[in-house]
């Protein structure tokens, strides 16, 4: 049985969230808070094993509400966001302080039923995700390495989902600014993963970008498909661009790992180096080995220094990784593939 705290300043998101979140007999809702200092009390006394957090509130925002928690009482959160701007760029804030995911508030991205699933799915997720503490968060920032050779049509592609924002991060700012065209998917709901690109591009030597409709891909250029969208690799001659667009959910997401990697399989076959990082469920896993059975090199983030071991795990599964390696050698790992 997983217990799940709701904080929300909202009545009708408690509500809401304490109703769909008690149609799975594997979740007990043990309490509500209006606010942060509510909510200390009652995780005190109830002893939650995970919380879902609004960023907005009267009192104390959550935020900081957040980093009191993970310095003295780290524990899953997923944080519930508005879709505005502001919402967007707080939401991103609380995945670097530690929380584990993010989705939106009831009504502004998900019909209920979607909401329900979603919600049901990300709380036993993060019931067994490895919580990172504050220190690791606030980690200092890696120097780049130093400038590749020139590459010829290579691609990189990634895919990650709980605990990836912060795996991602890890990564890209690893990279030299000359790295080959990277392409990304995250799971992330819309809007949250244009405030998640502008974080990374202020971070890393690579320029990122949410991904649009025809963009072209170069070399120092990181896309990340943007949350509710599918996004695909194409080629015309010795020109790479990506394609972004609707379609049904795969493995319930939209975007899908497995939607980019199978078209990376196709377009770029062995000039191709895939990464599955961090995530629950299996996205990606069978992308990965049609990369691989394209002639391209796979790498999987090790169960370790996952939040949550899942997607590579199935991707080791089914075959299609080349090398596990821990969340700091990910980056070398896919430059040595090149």
């Amino acid at each position: 049985m997983v217990k799940v705290l709701v904080v929300d300043d909202s009545a009708l998101v408690r509500r809401v969230l304490t109703e769909e979140l008690a149609r799975d007999p594997e979740i007990q809702v043990v309490g509500s808070a209006p606010d942060p200092y509510v909510a200390r009390d009652k995780i005190l006394s109830l002893a939650p094993d995970v919380i879902t957090l609004d960023i907005e509130m009267p009192r104390m925002d959550g935020l900081s509400f957040l980093r009191k928690l993970m310095k003295h009482k780290p524990m899953p959160v997923i944080v519930v966001s508005s879709l505005t701007p502001k919402g967007s760029e707080m939401a991103v804030d609380a995945l670097a302080l530690g929380a584990v995911d993010v989705l939106c508030k009831p009504g502004e991205a998900y019909s209920i039923g979607e909401l329900s699933r979603e919600l049901i799915t990300r709380v036993k997720s993060a019931a067994r995700a490895r919580i990172r503490t504050q220190a690791d968060a606030g980690s200092v920032p890696v120097k780049p390495m130093e400038s590749l050779k020139a590459t010829t049509l290579k691609i990189i592609a990634i895919g990650a989902s709980t605990g990836g924002t912060e795996a991602l991060r890890d990564v890209l700012q690893r990279f030299p600014v000359n790295a080959p065209p990277t392409v990304i998917v995250q799971h992330m709901p819309e809007k949250f993963t244009k405030a998640f690109a502008d974080r990374l591009n202020s971070l890393c030597a690579v320029e990122v970008r949410e991904a649009q409709d025809r963009d072209t891909l170069r070399s120092g250029l990181a896309l990340i498909a943007p949350g509710n969208k599918h996004m695909l690799l194409e080629r015309s001659g010795a020109v790479y661009s990506v394609a972004v667009k609707d379609g049904p959910r795969v493995h319930h997401q939209r975007p899908a790992v497995d939607v980019l990697f199978k078209s990376v399989a196709r377009v770029a076959g062995k000039n191709a180096v895939g990464a599955i990082l961090t995530g629950m469920g299996a996205d990606g896993a069978d992308g990965l080995l049609e990369m691989k059975q394209a002639g391209a090199k796979t790498v999987a983030q090790d169960e370790r220094s996952c939040v949550v071991f899942g997607m590579p795990k199935e991707a080791i599964a089914r075959g299609g990784v080349d090398s596990i390696l821990p969340l700091d050698q990910i980056a070398q790992g896919i430059i040595s593939k090149l």
